[in-house]
């Protein structure tokens, strides 16, 4: 098979085929809805709200739907509490300066965005600017089983129950680690065969864009953890086949699809570079290959931007 194709993978939350879809389309949009909130029309831009990119700094500044904003909250003898809507986001650093993380969804659209910041008394509230900016991501066309584009009915009852459940899964929320490093060490060694954020056309019809980083590995080859987390969910899915999810604390999450086989159970606590599962080709692919995205307040963001270039 074509190198070009053989190591595609679905998107986390695949739309119901196009016949069907007018139906869910409304439930779909509630996943991203909160962090898609935190984008709306916002104040005047603080000069000292963006961060700018360092080589040194986890994650990159990347302030574009798919991105991470960087902002700066100042100093504080607390770790302040930030919000996109009403999400909570991962604020790092320390009393002499504080930096939230902000996740932006693909969905963004391009302009003035803010979250909240609120006081450590619970009293006061104070908006943080940003820009989000224009990027133009590539399309990729591919061909797979007609039966995973053009949902059955029991598939589709399935696709349903199944994204629930994960909508439950993404809006974990537990402590960032006060060692907490960010920068994430590649789960698998290989070529990266499809980049973040492509729209994908399946079988001639429009999906959502790709959700996370596809990377060209044989089956059963281990597949590592790329920081400490505690694993949240496992489950042989519809689209995704054998999946992982990671929790690394402060709504950092990551996930781990069409895997052969899974090597973890619920519960359990990895370091980084401990081996979770296989690379496989379950699920909606056209070869065996790793699907690794990165959840950053429930919004799907570019691995890239947590890895060495």
């Amino acid at each position: 098979m074509h190198d070009n194709i053989r190591t595609t993978s679905p998107d986390l939350l695949t739309p119901a085929p196009m016949n069907r879809r007018s139906a869910l389309l409304g439930t779909l949009g509630l996943l991203a809805l909160p962090a898609t909130q935190a984008v709306a029309a916002a104040p005047a831009k603080s000069k000292q709200a963006q961060t700018q990119k360092h080589p040194d700094v986890w994650p990159h500044a990347s302030q574009v739907p798919g991105g991470v904003a960087r902002l700066s909250l100042g100093p504080s003898a607390k770790r302040p509490a930030a919000f996109a809507g009403d999400v909570p986001l991962l604020v790092v650093g320390d009393a002499i300066e504080w930096t939230a993380l902000v996740g932006i969804p693909l969905a963004a659209k391009p302009g003035d965005a803010s979250i909240t910041v609120r006081a450590e008394n619970g009293g006061s509230e104070r908006q943080v600017a940003y820009t989000v900016t224009d990027k133009q991501y590539r399309e990729q066309r591919l061909t797979v089983a007609p039966r995973t584009v053009d949902l059955s009915p029991e598939d589709e009852a399935r696709y349903v129950r199944e994204r629930d459940h994960l909508t439950g899964v993404m809006a974990t929320l537990t402590d960032l680690r006060p060692d907490a490093m960010l920068q994430m060490r590649v789960p698998v060694p290989g070529r990266r065969s499809s980049s973040f954020g492509l729209r994908r056309v399946f079988n001639g019809q429009s999906r959502n864009p790709h959700s996370g980083m596809d990377i060209a590995a044989g089956t059963g080859t281990p597949v590592l953890a790329p920081l400490p987390g505690r694993v949240i969910d496992t489950g042989d899915y519809f689209f995704n086949g054998g999946t992982v999810w990671l929790d690394h604390g402060g709504g950092l999450l990551t996930m781990y699809c069409h895997l052969s086989r899974v090597d973890v159970k619920v519960g359990d606590v990895l370091k980084t570079g401990e081996q979770l599962a296989a690379v496989g080709a379950t699920g909606r692919v056209t070869g065996p290959h790793l699907h690794w995205s990165v959840m950053l307040n429930r919004a799907m963001v570019d691995p890239a931007l947590f890895i060495p270039a």
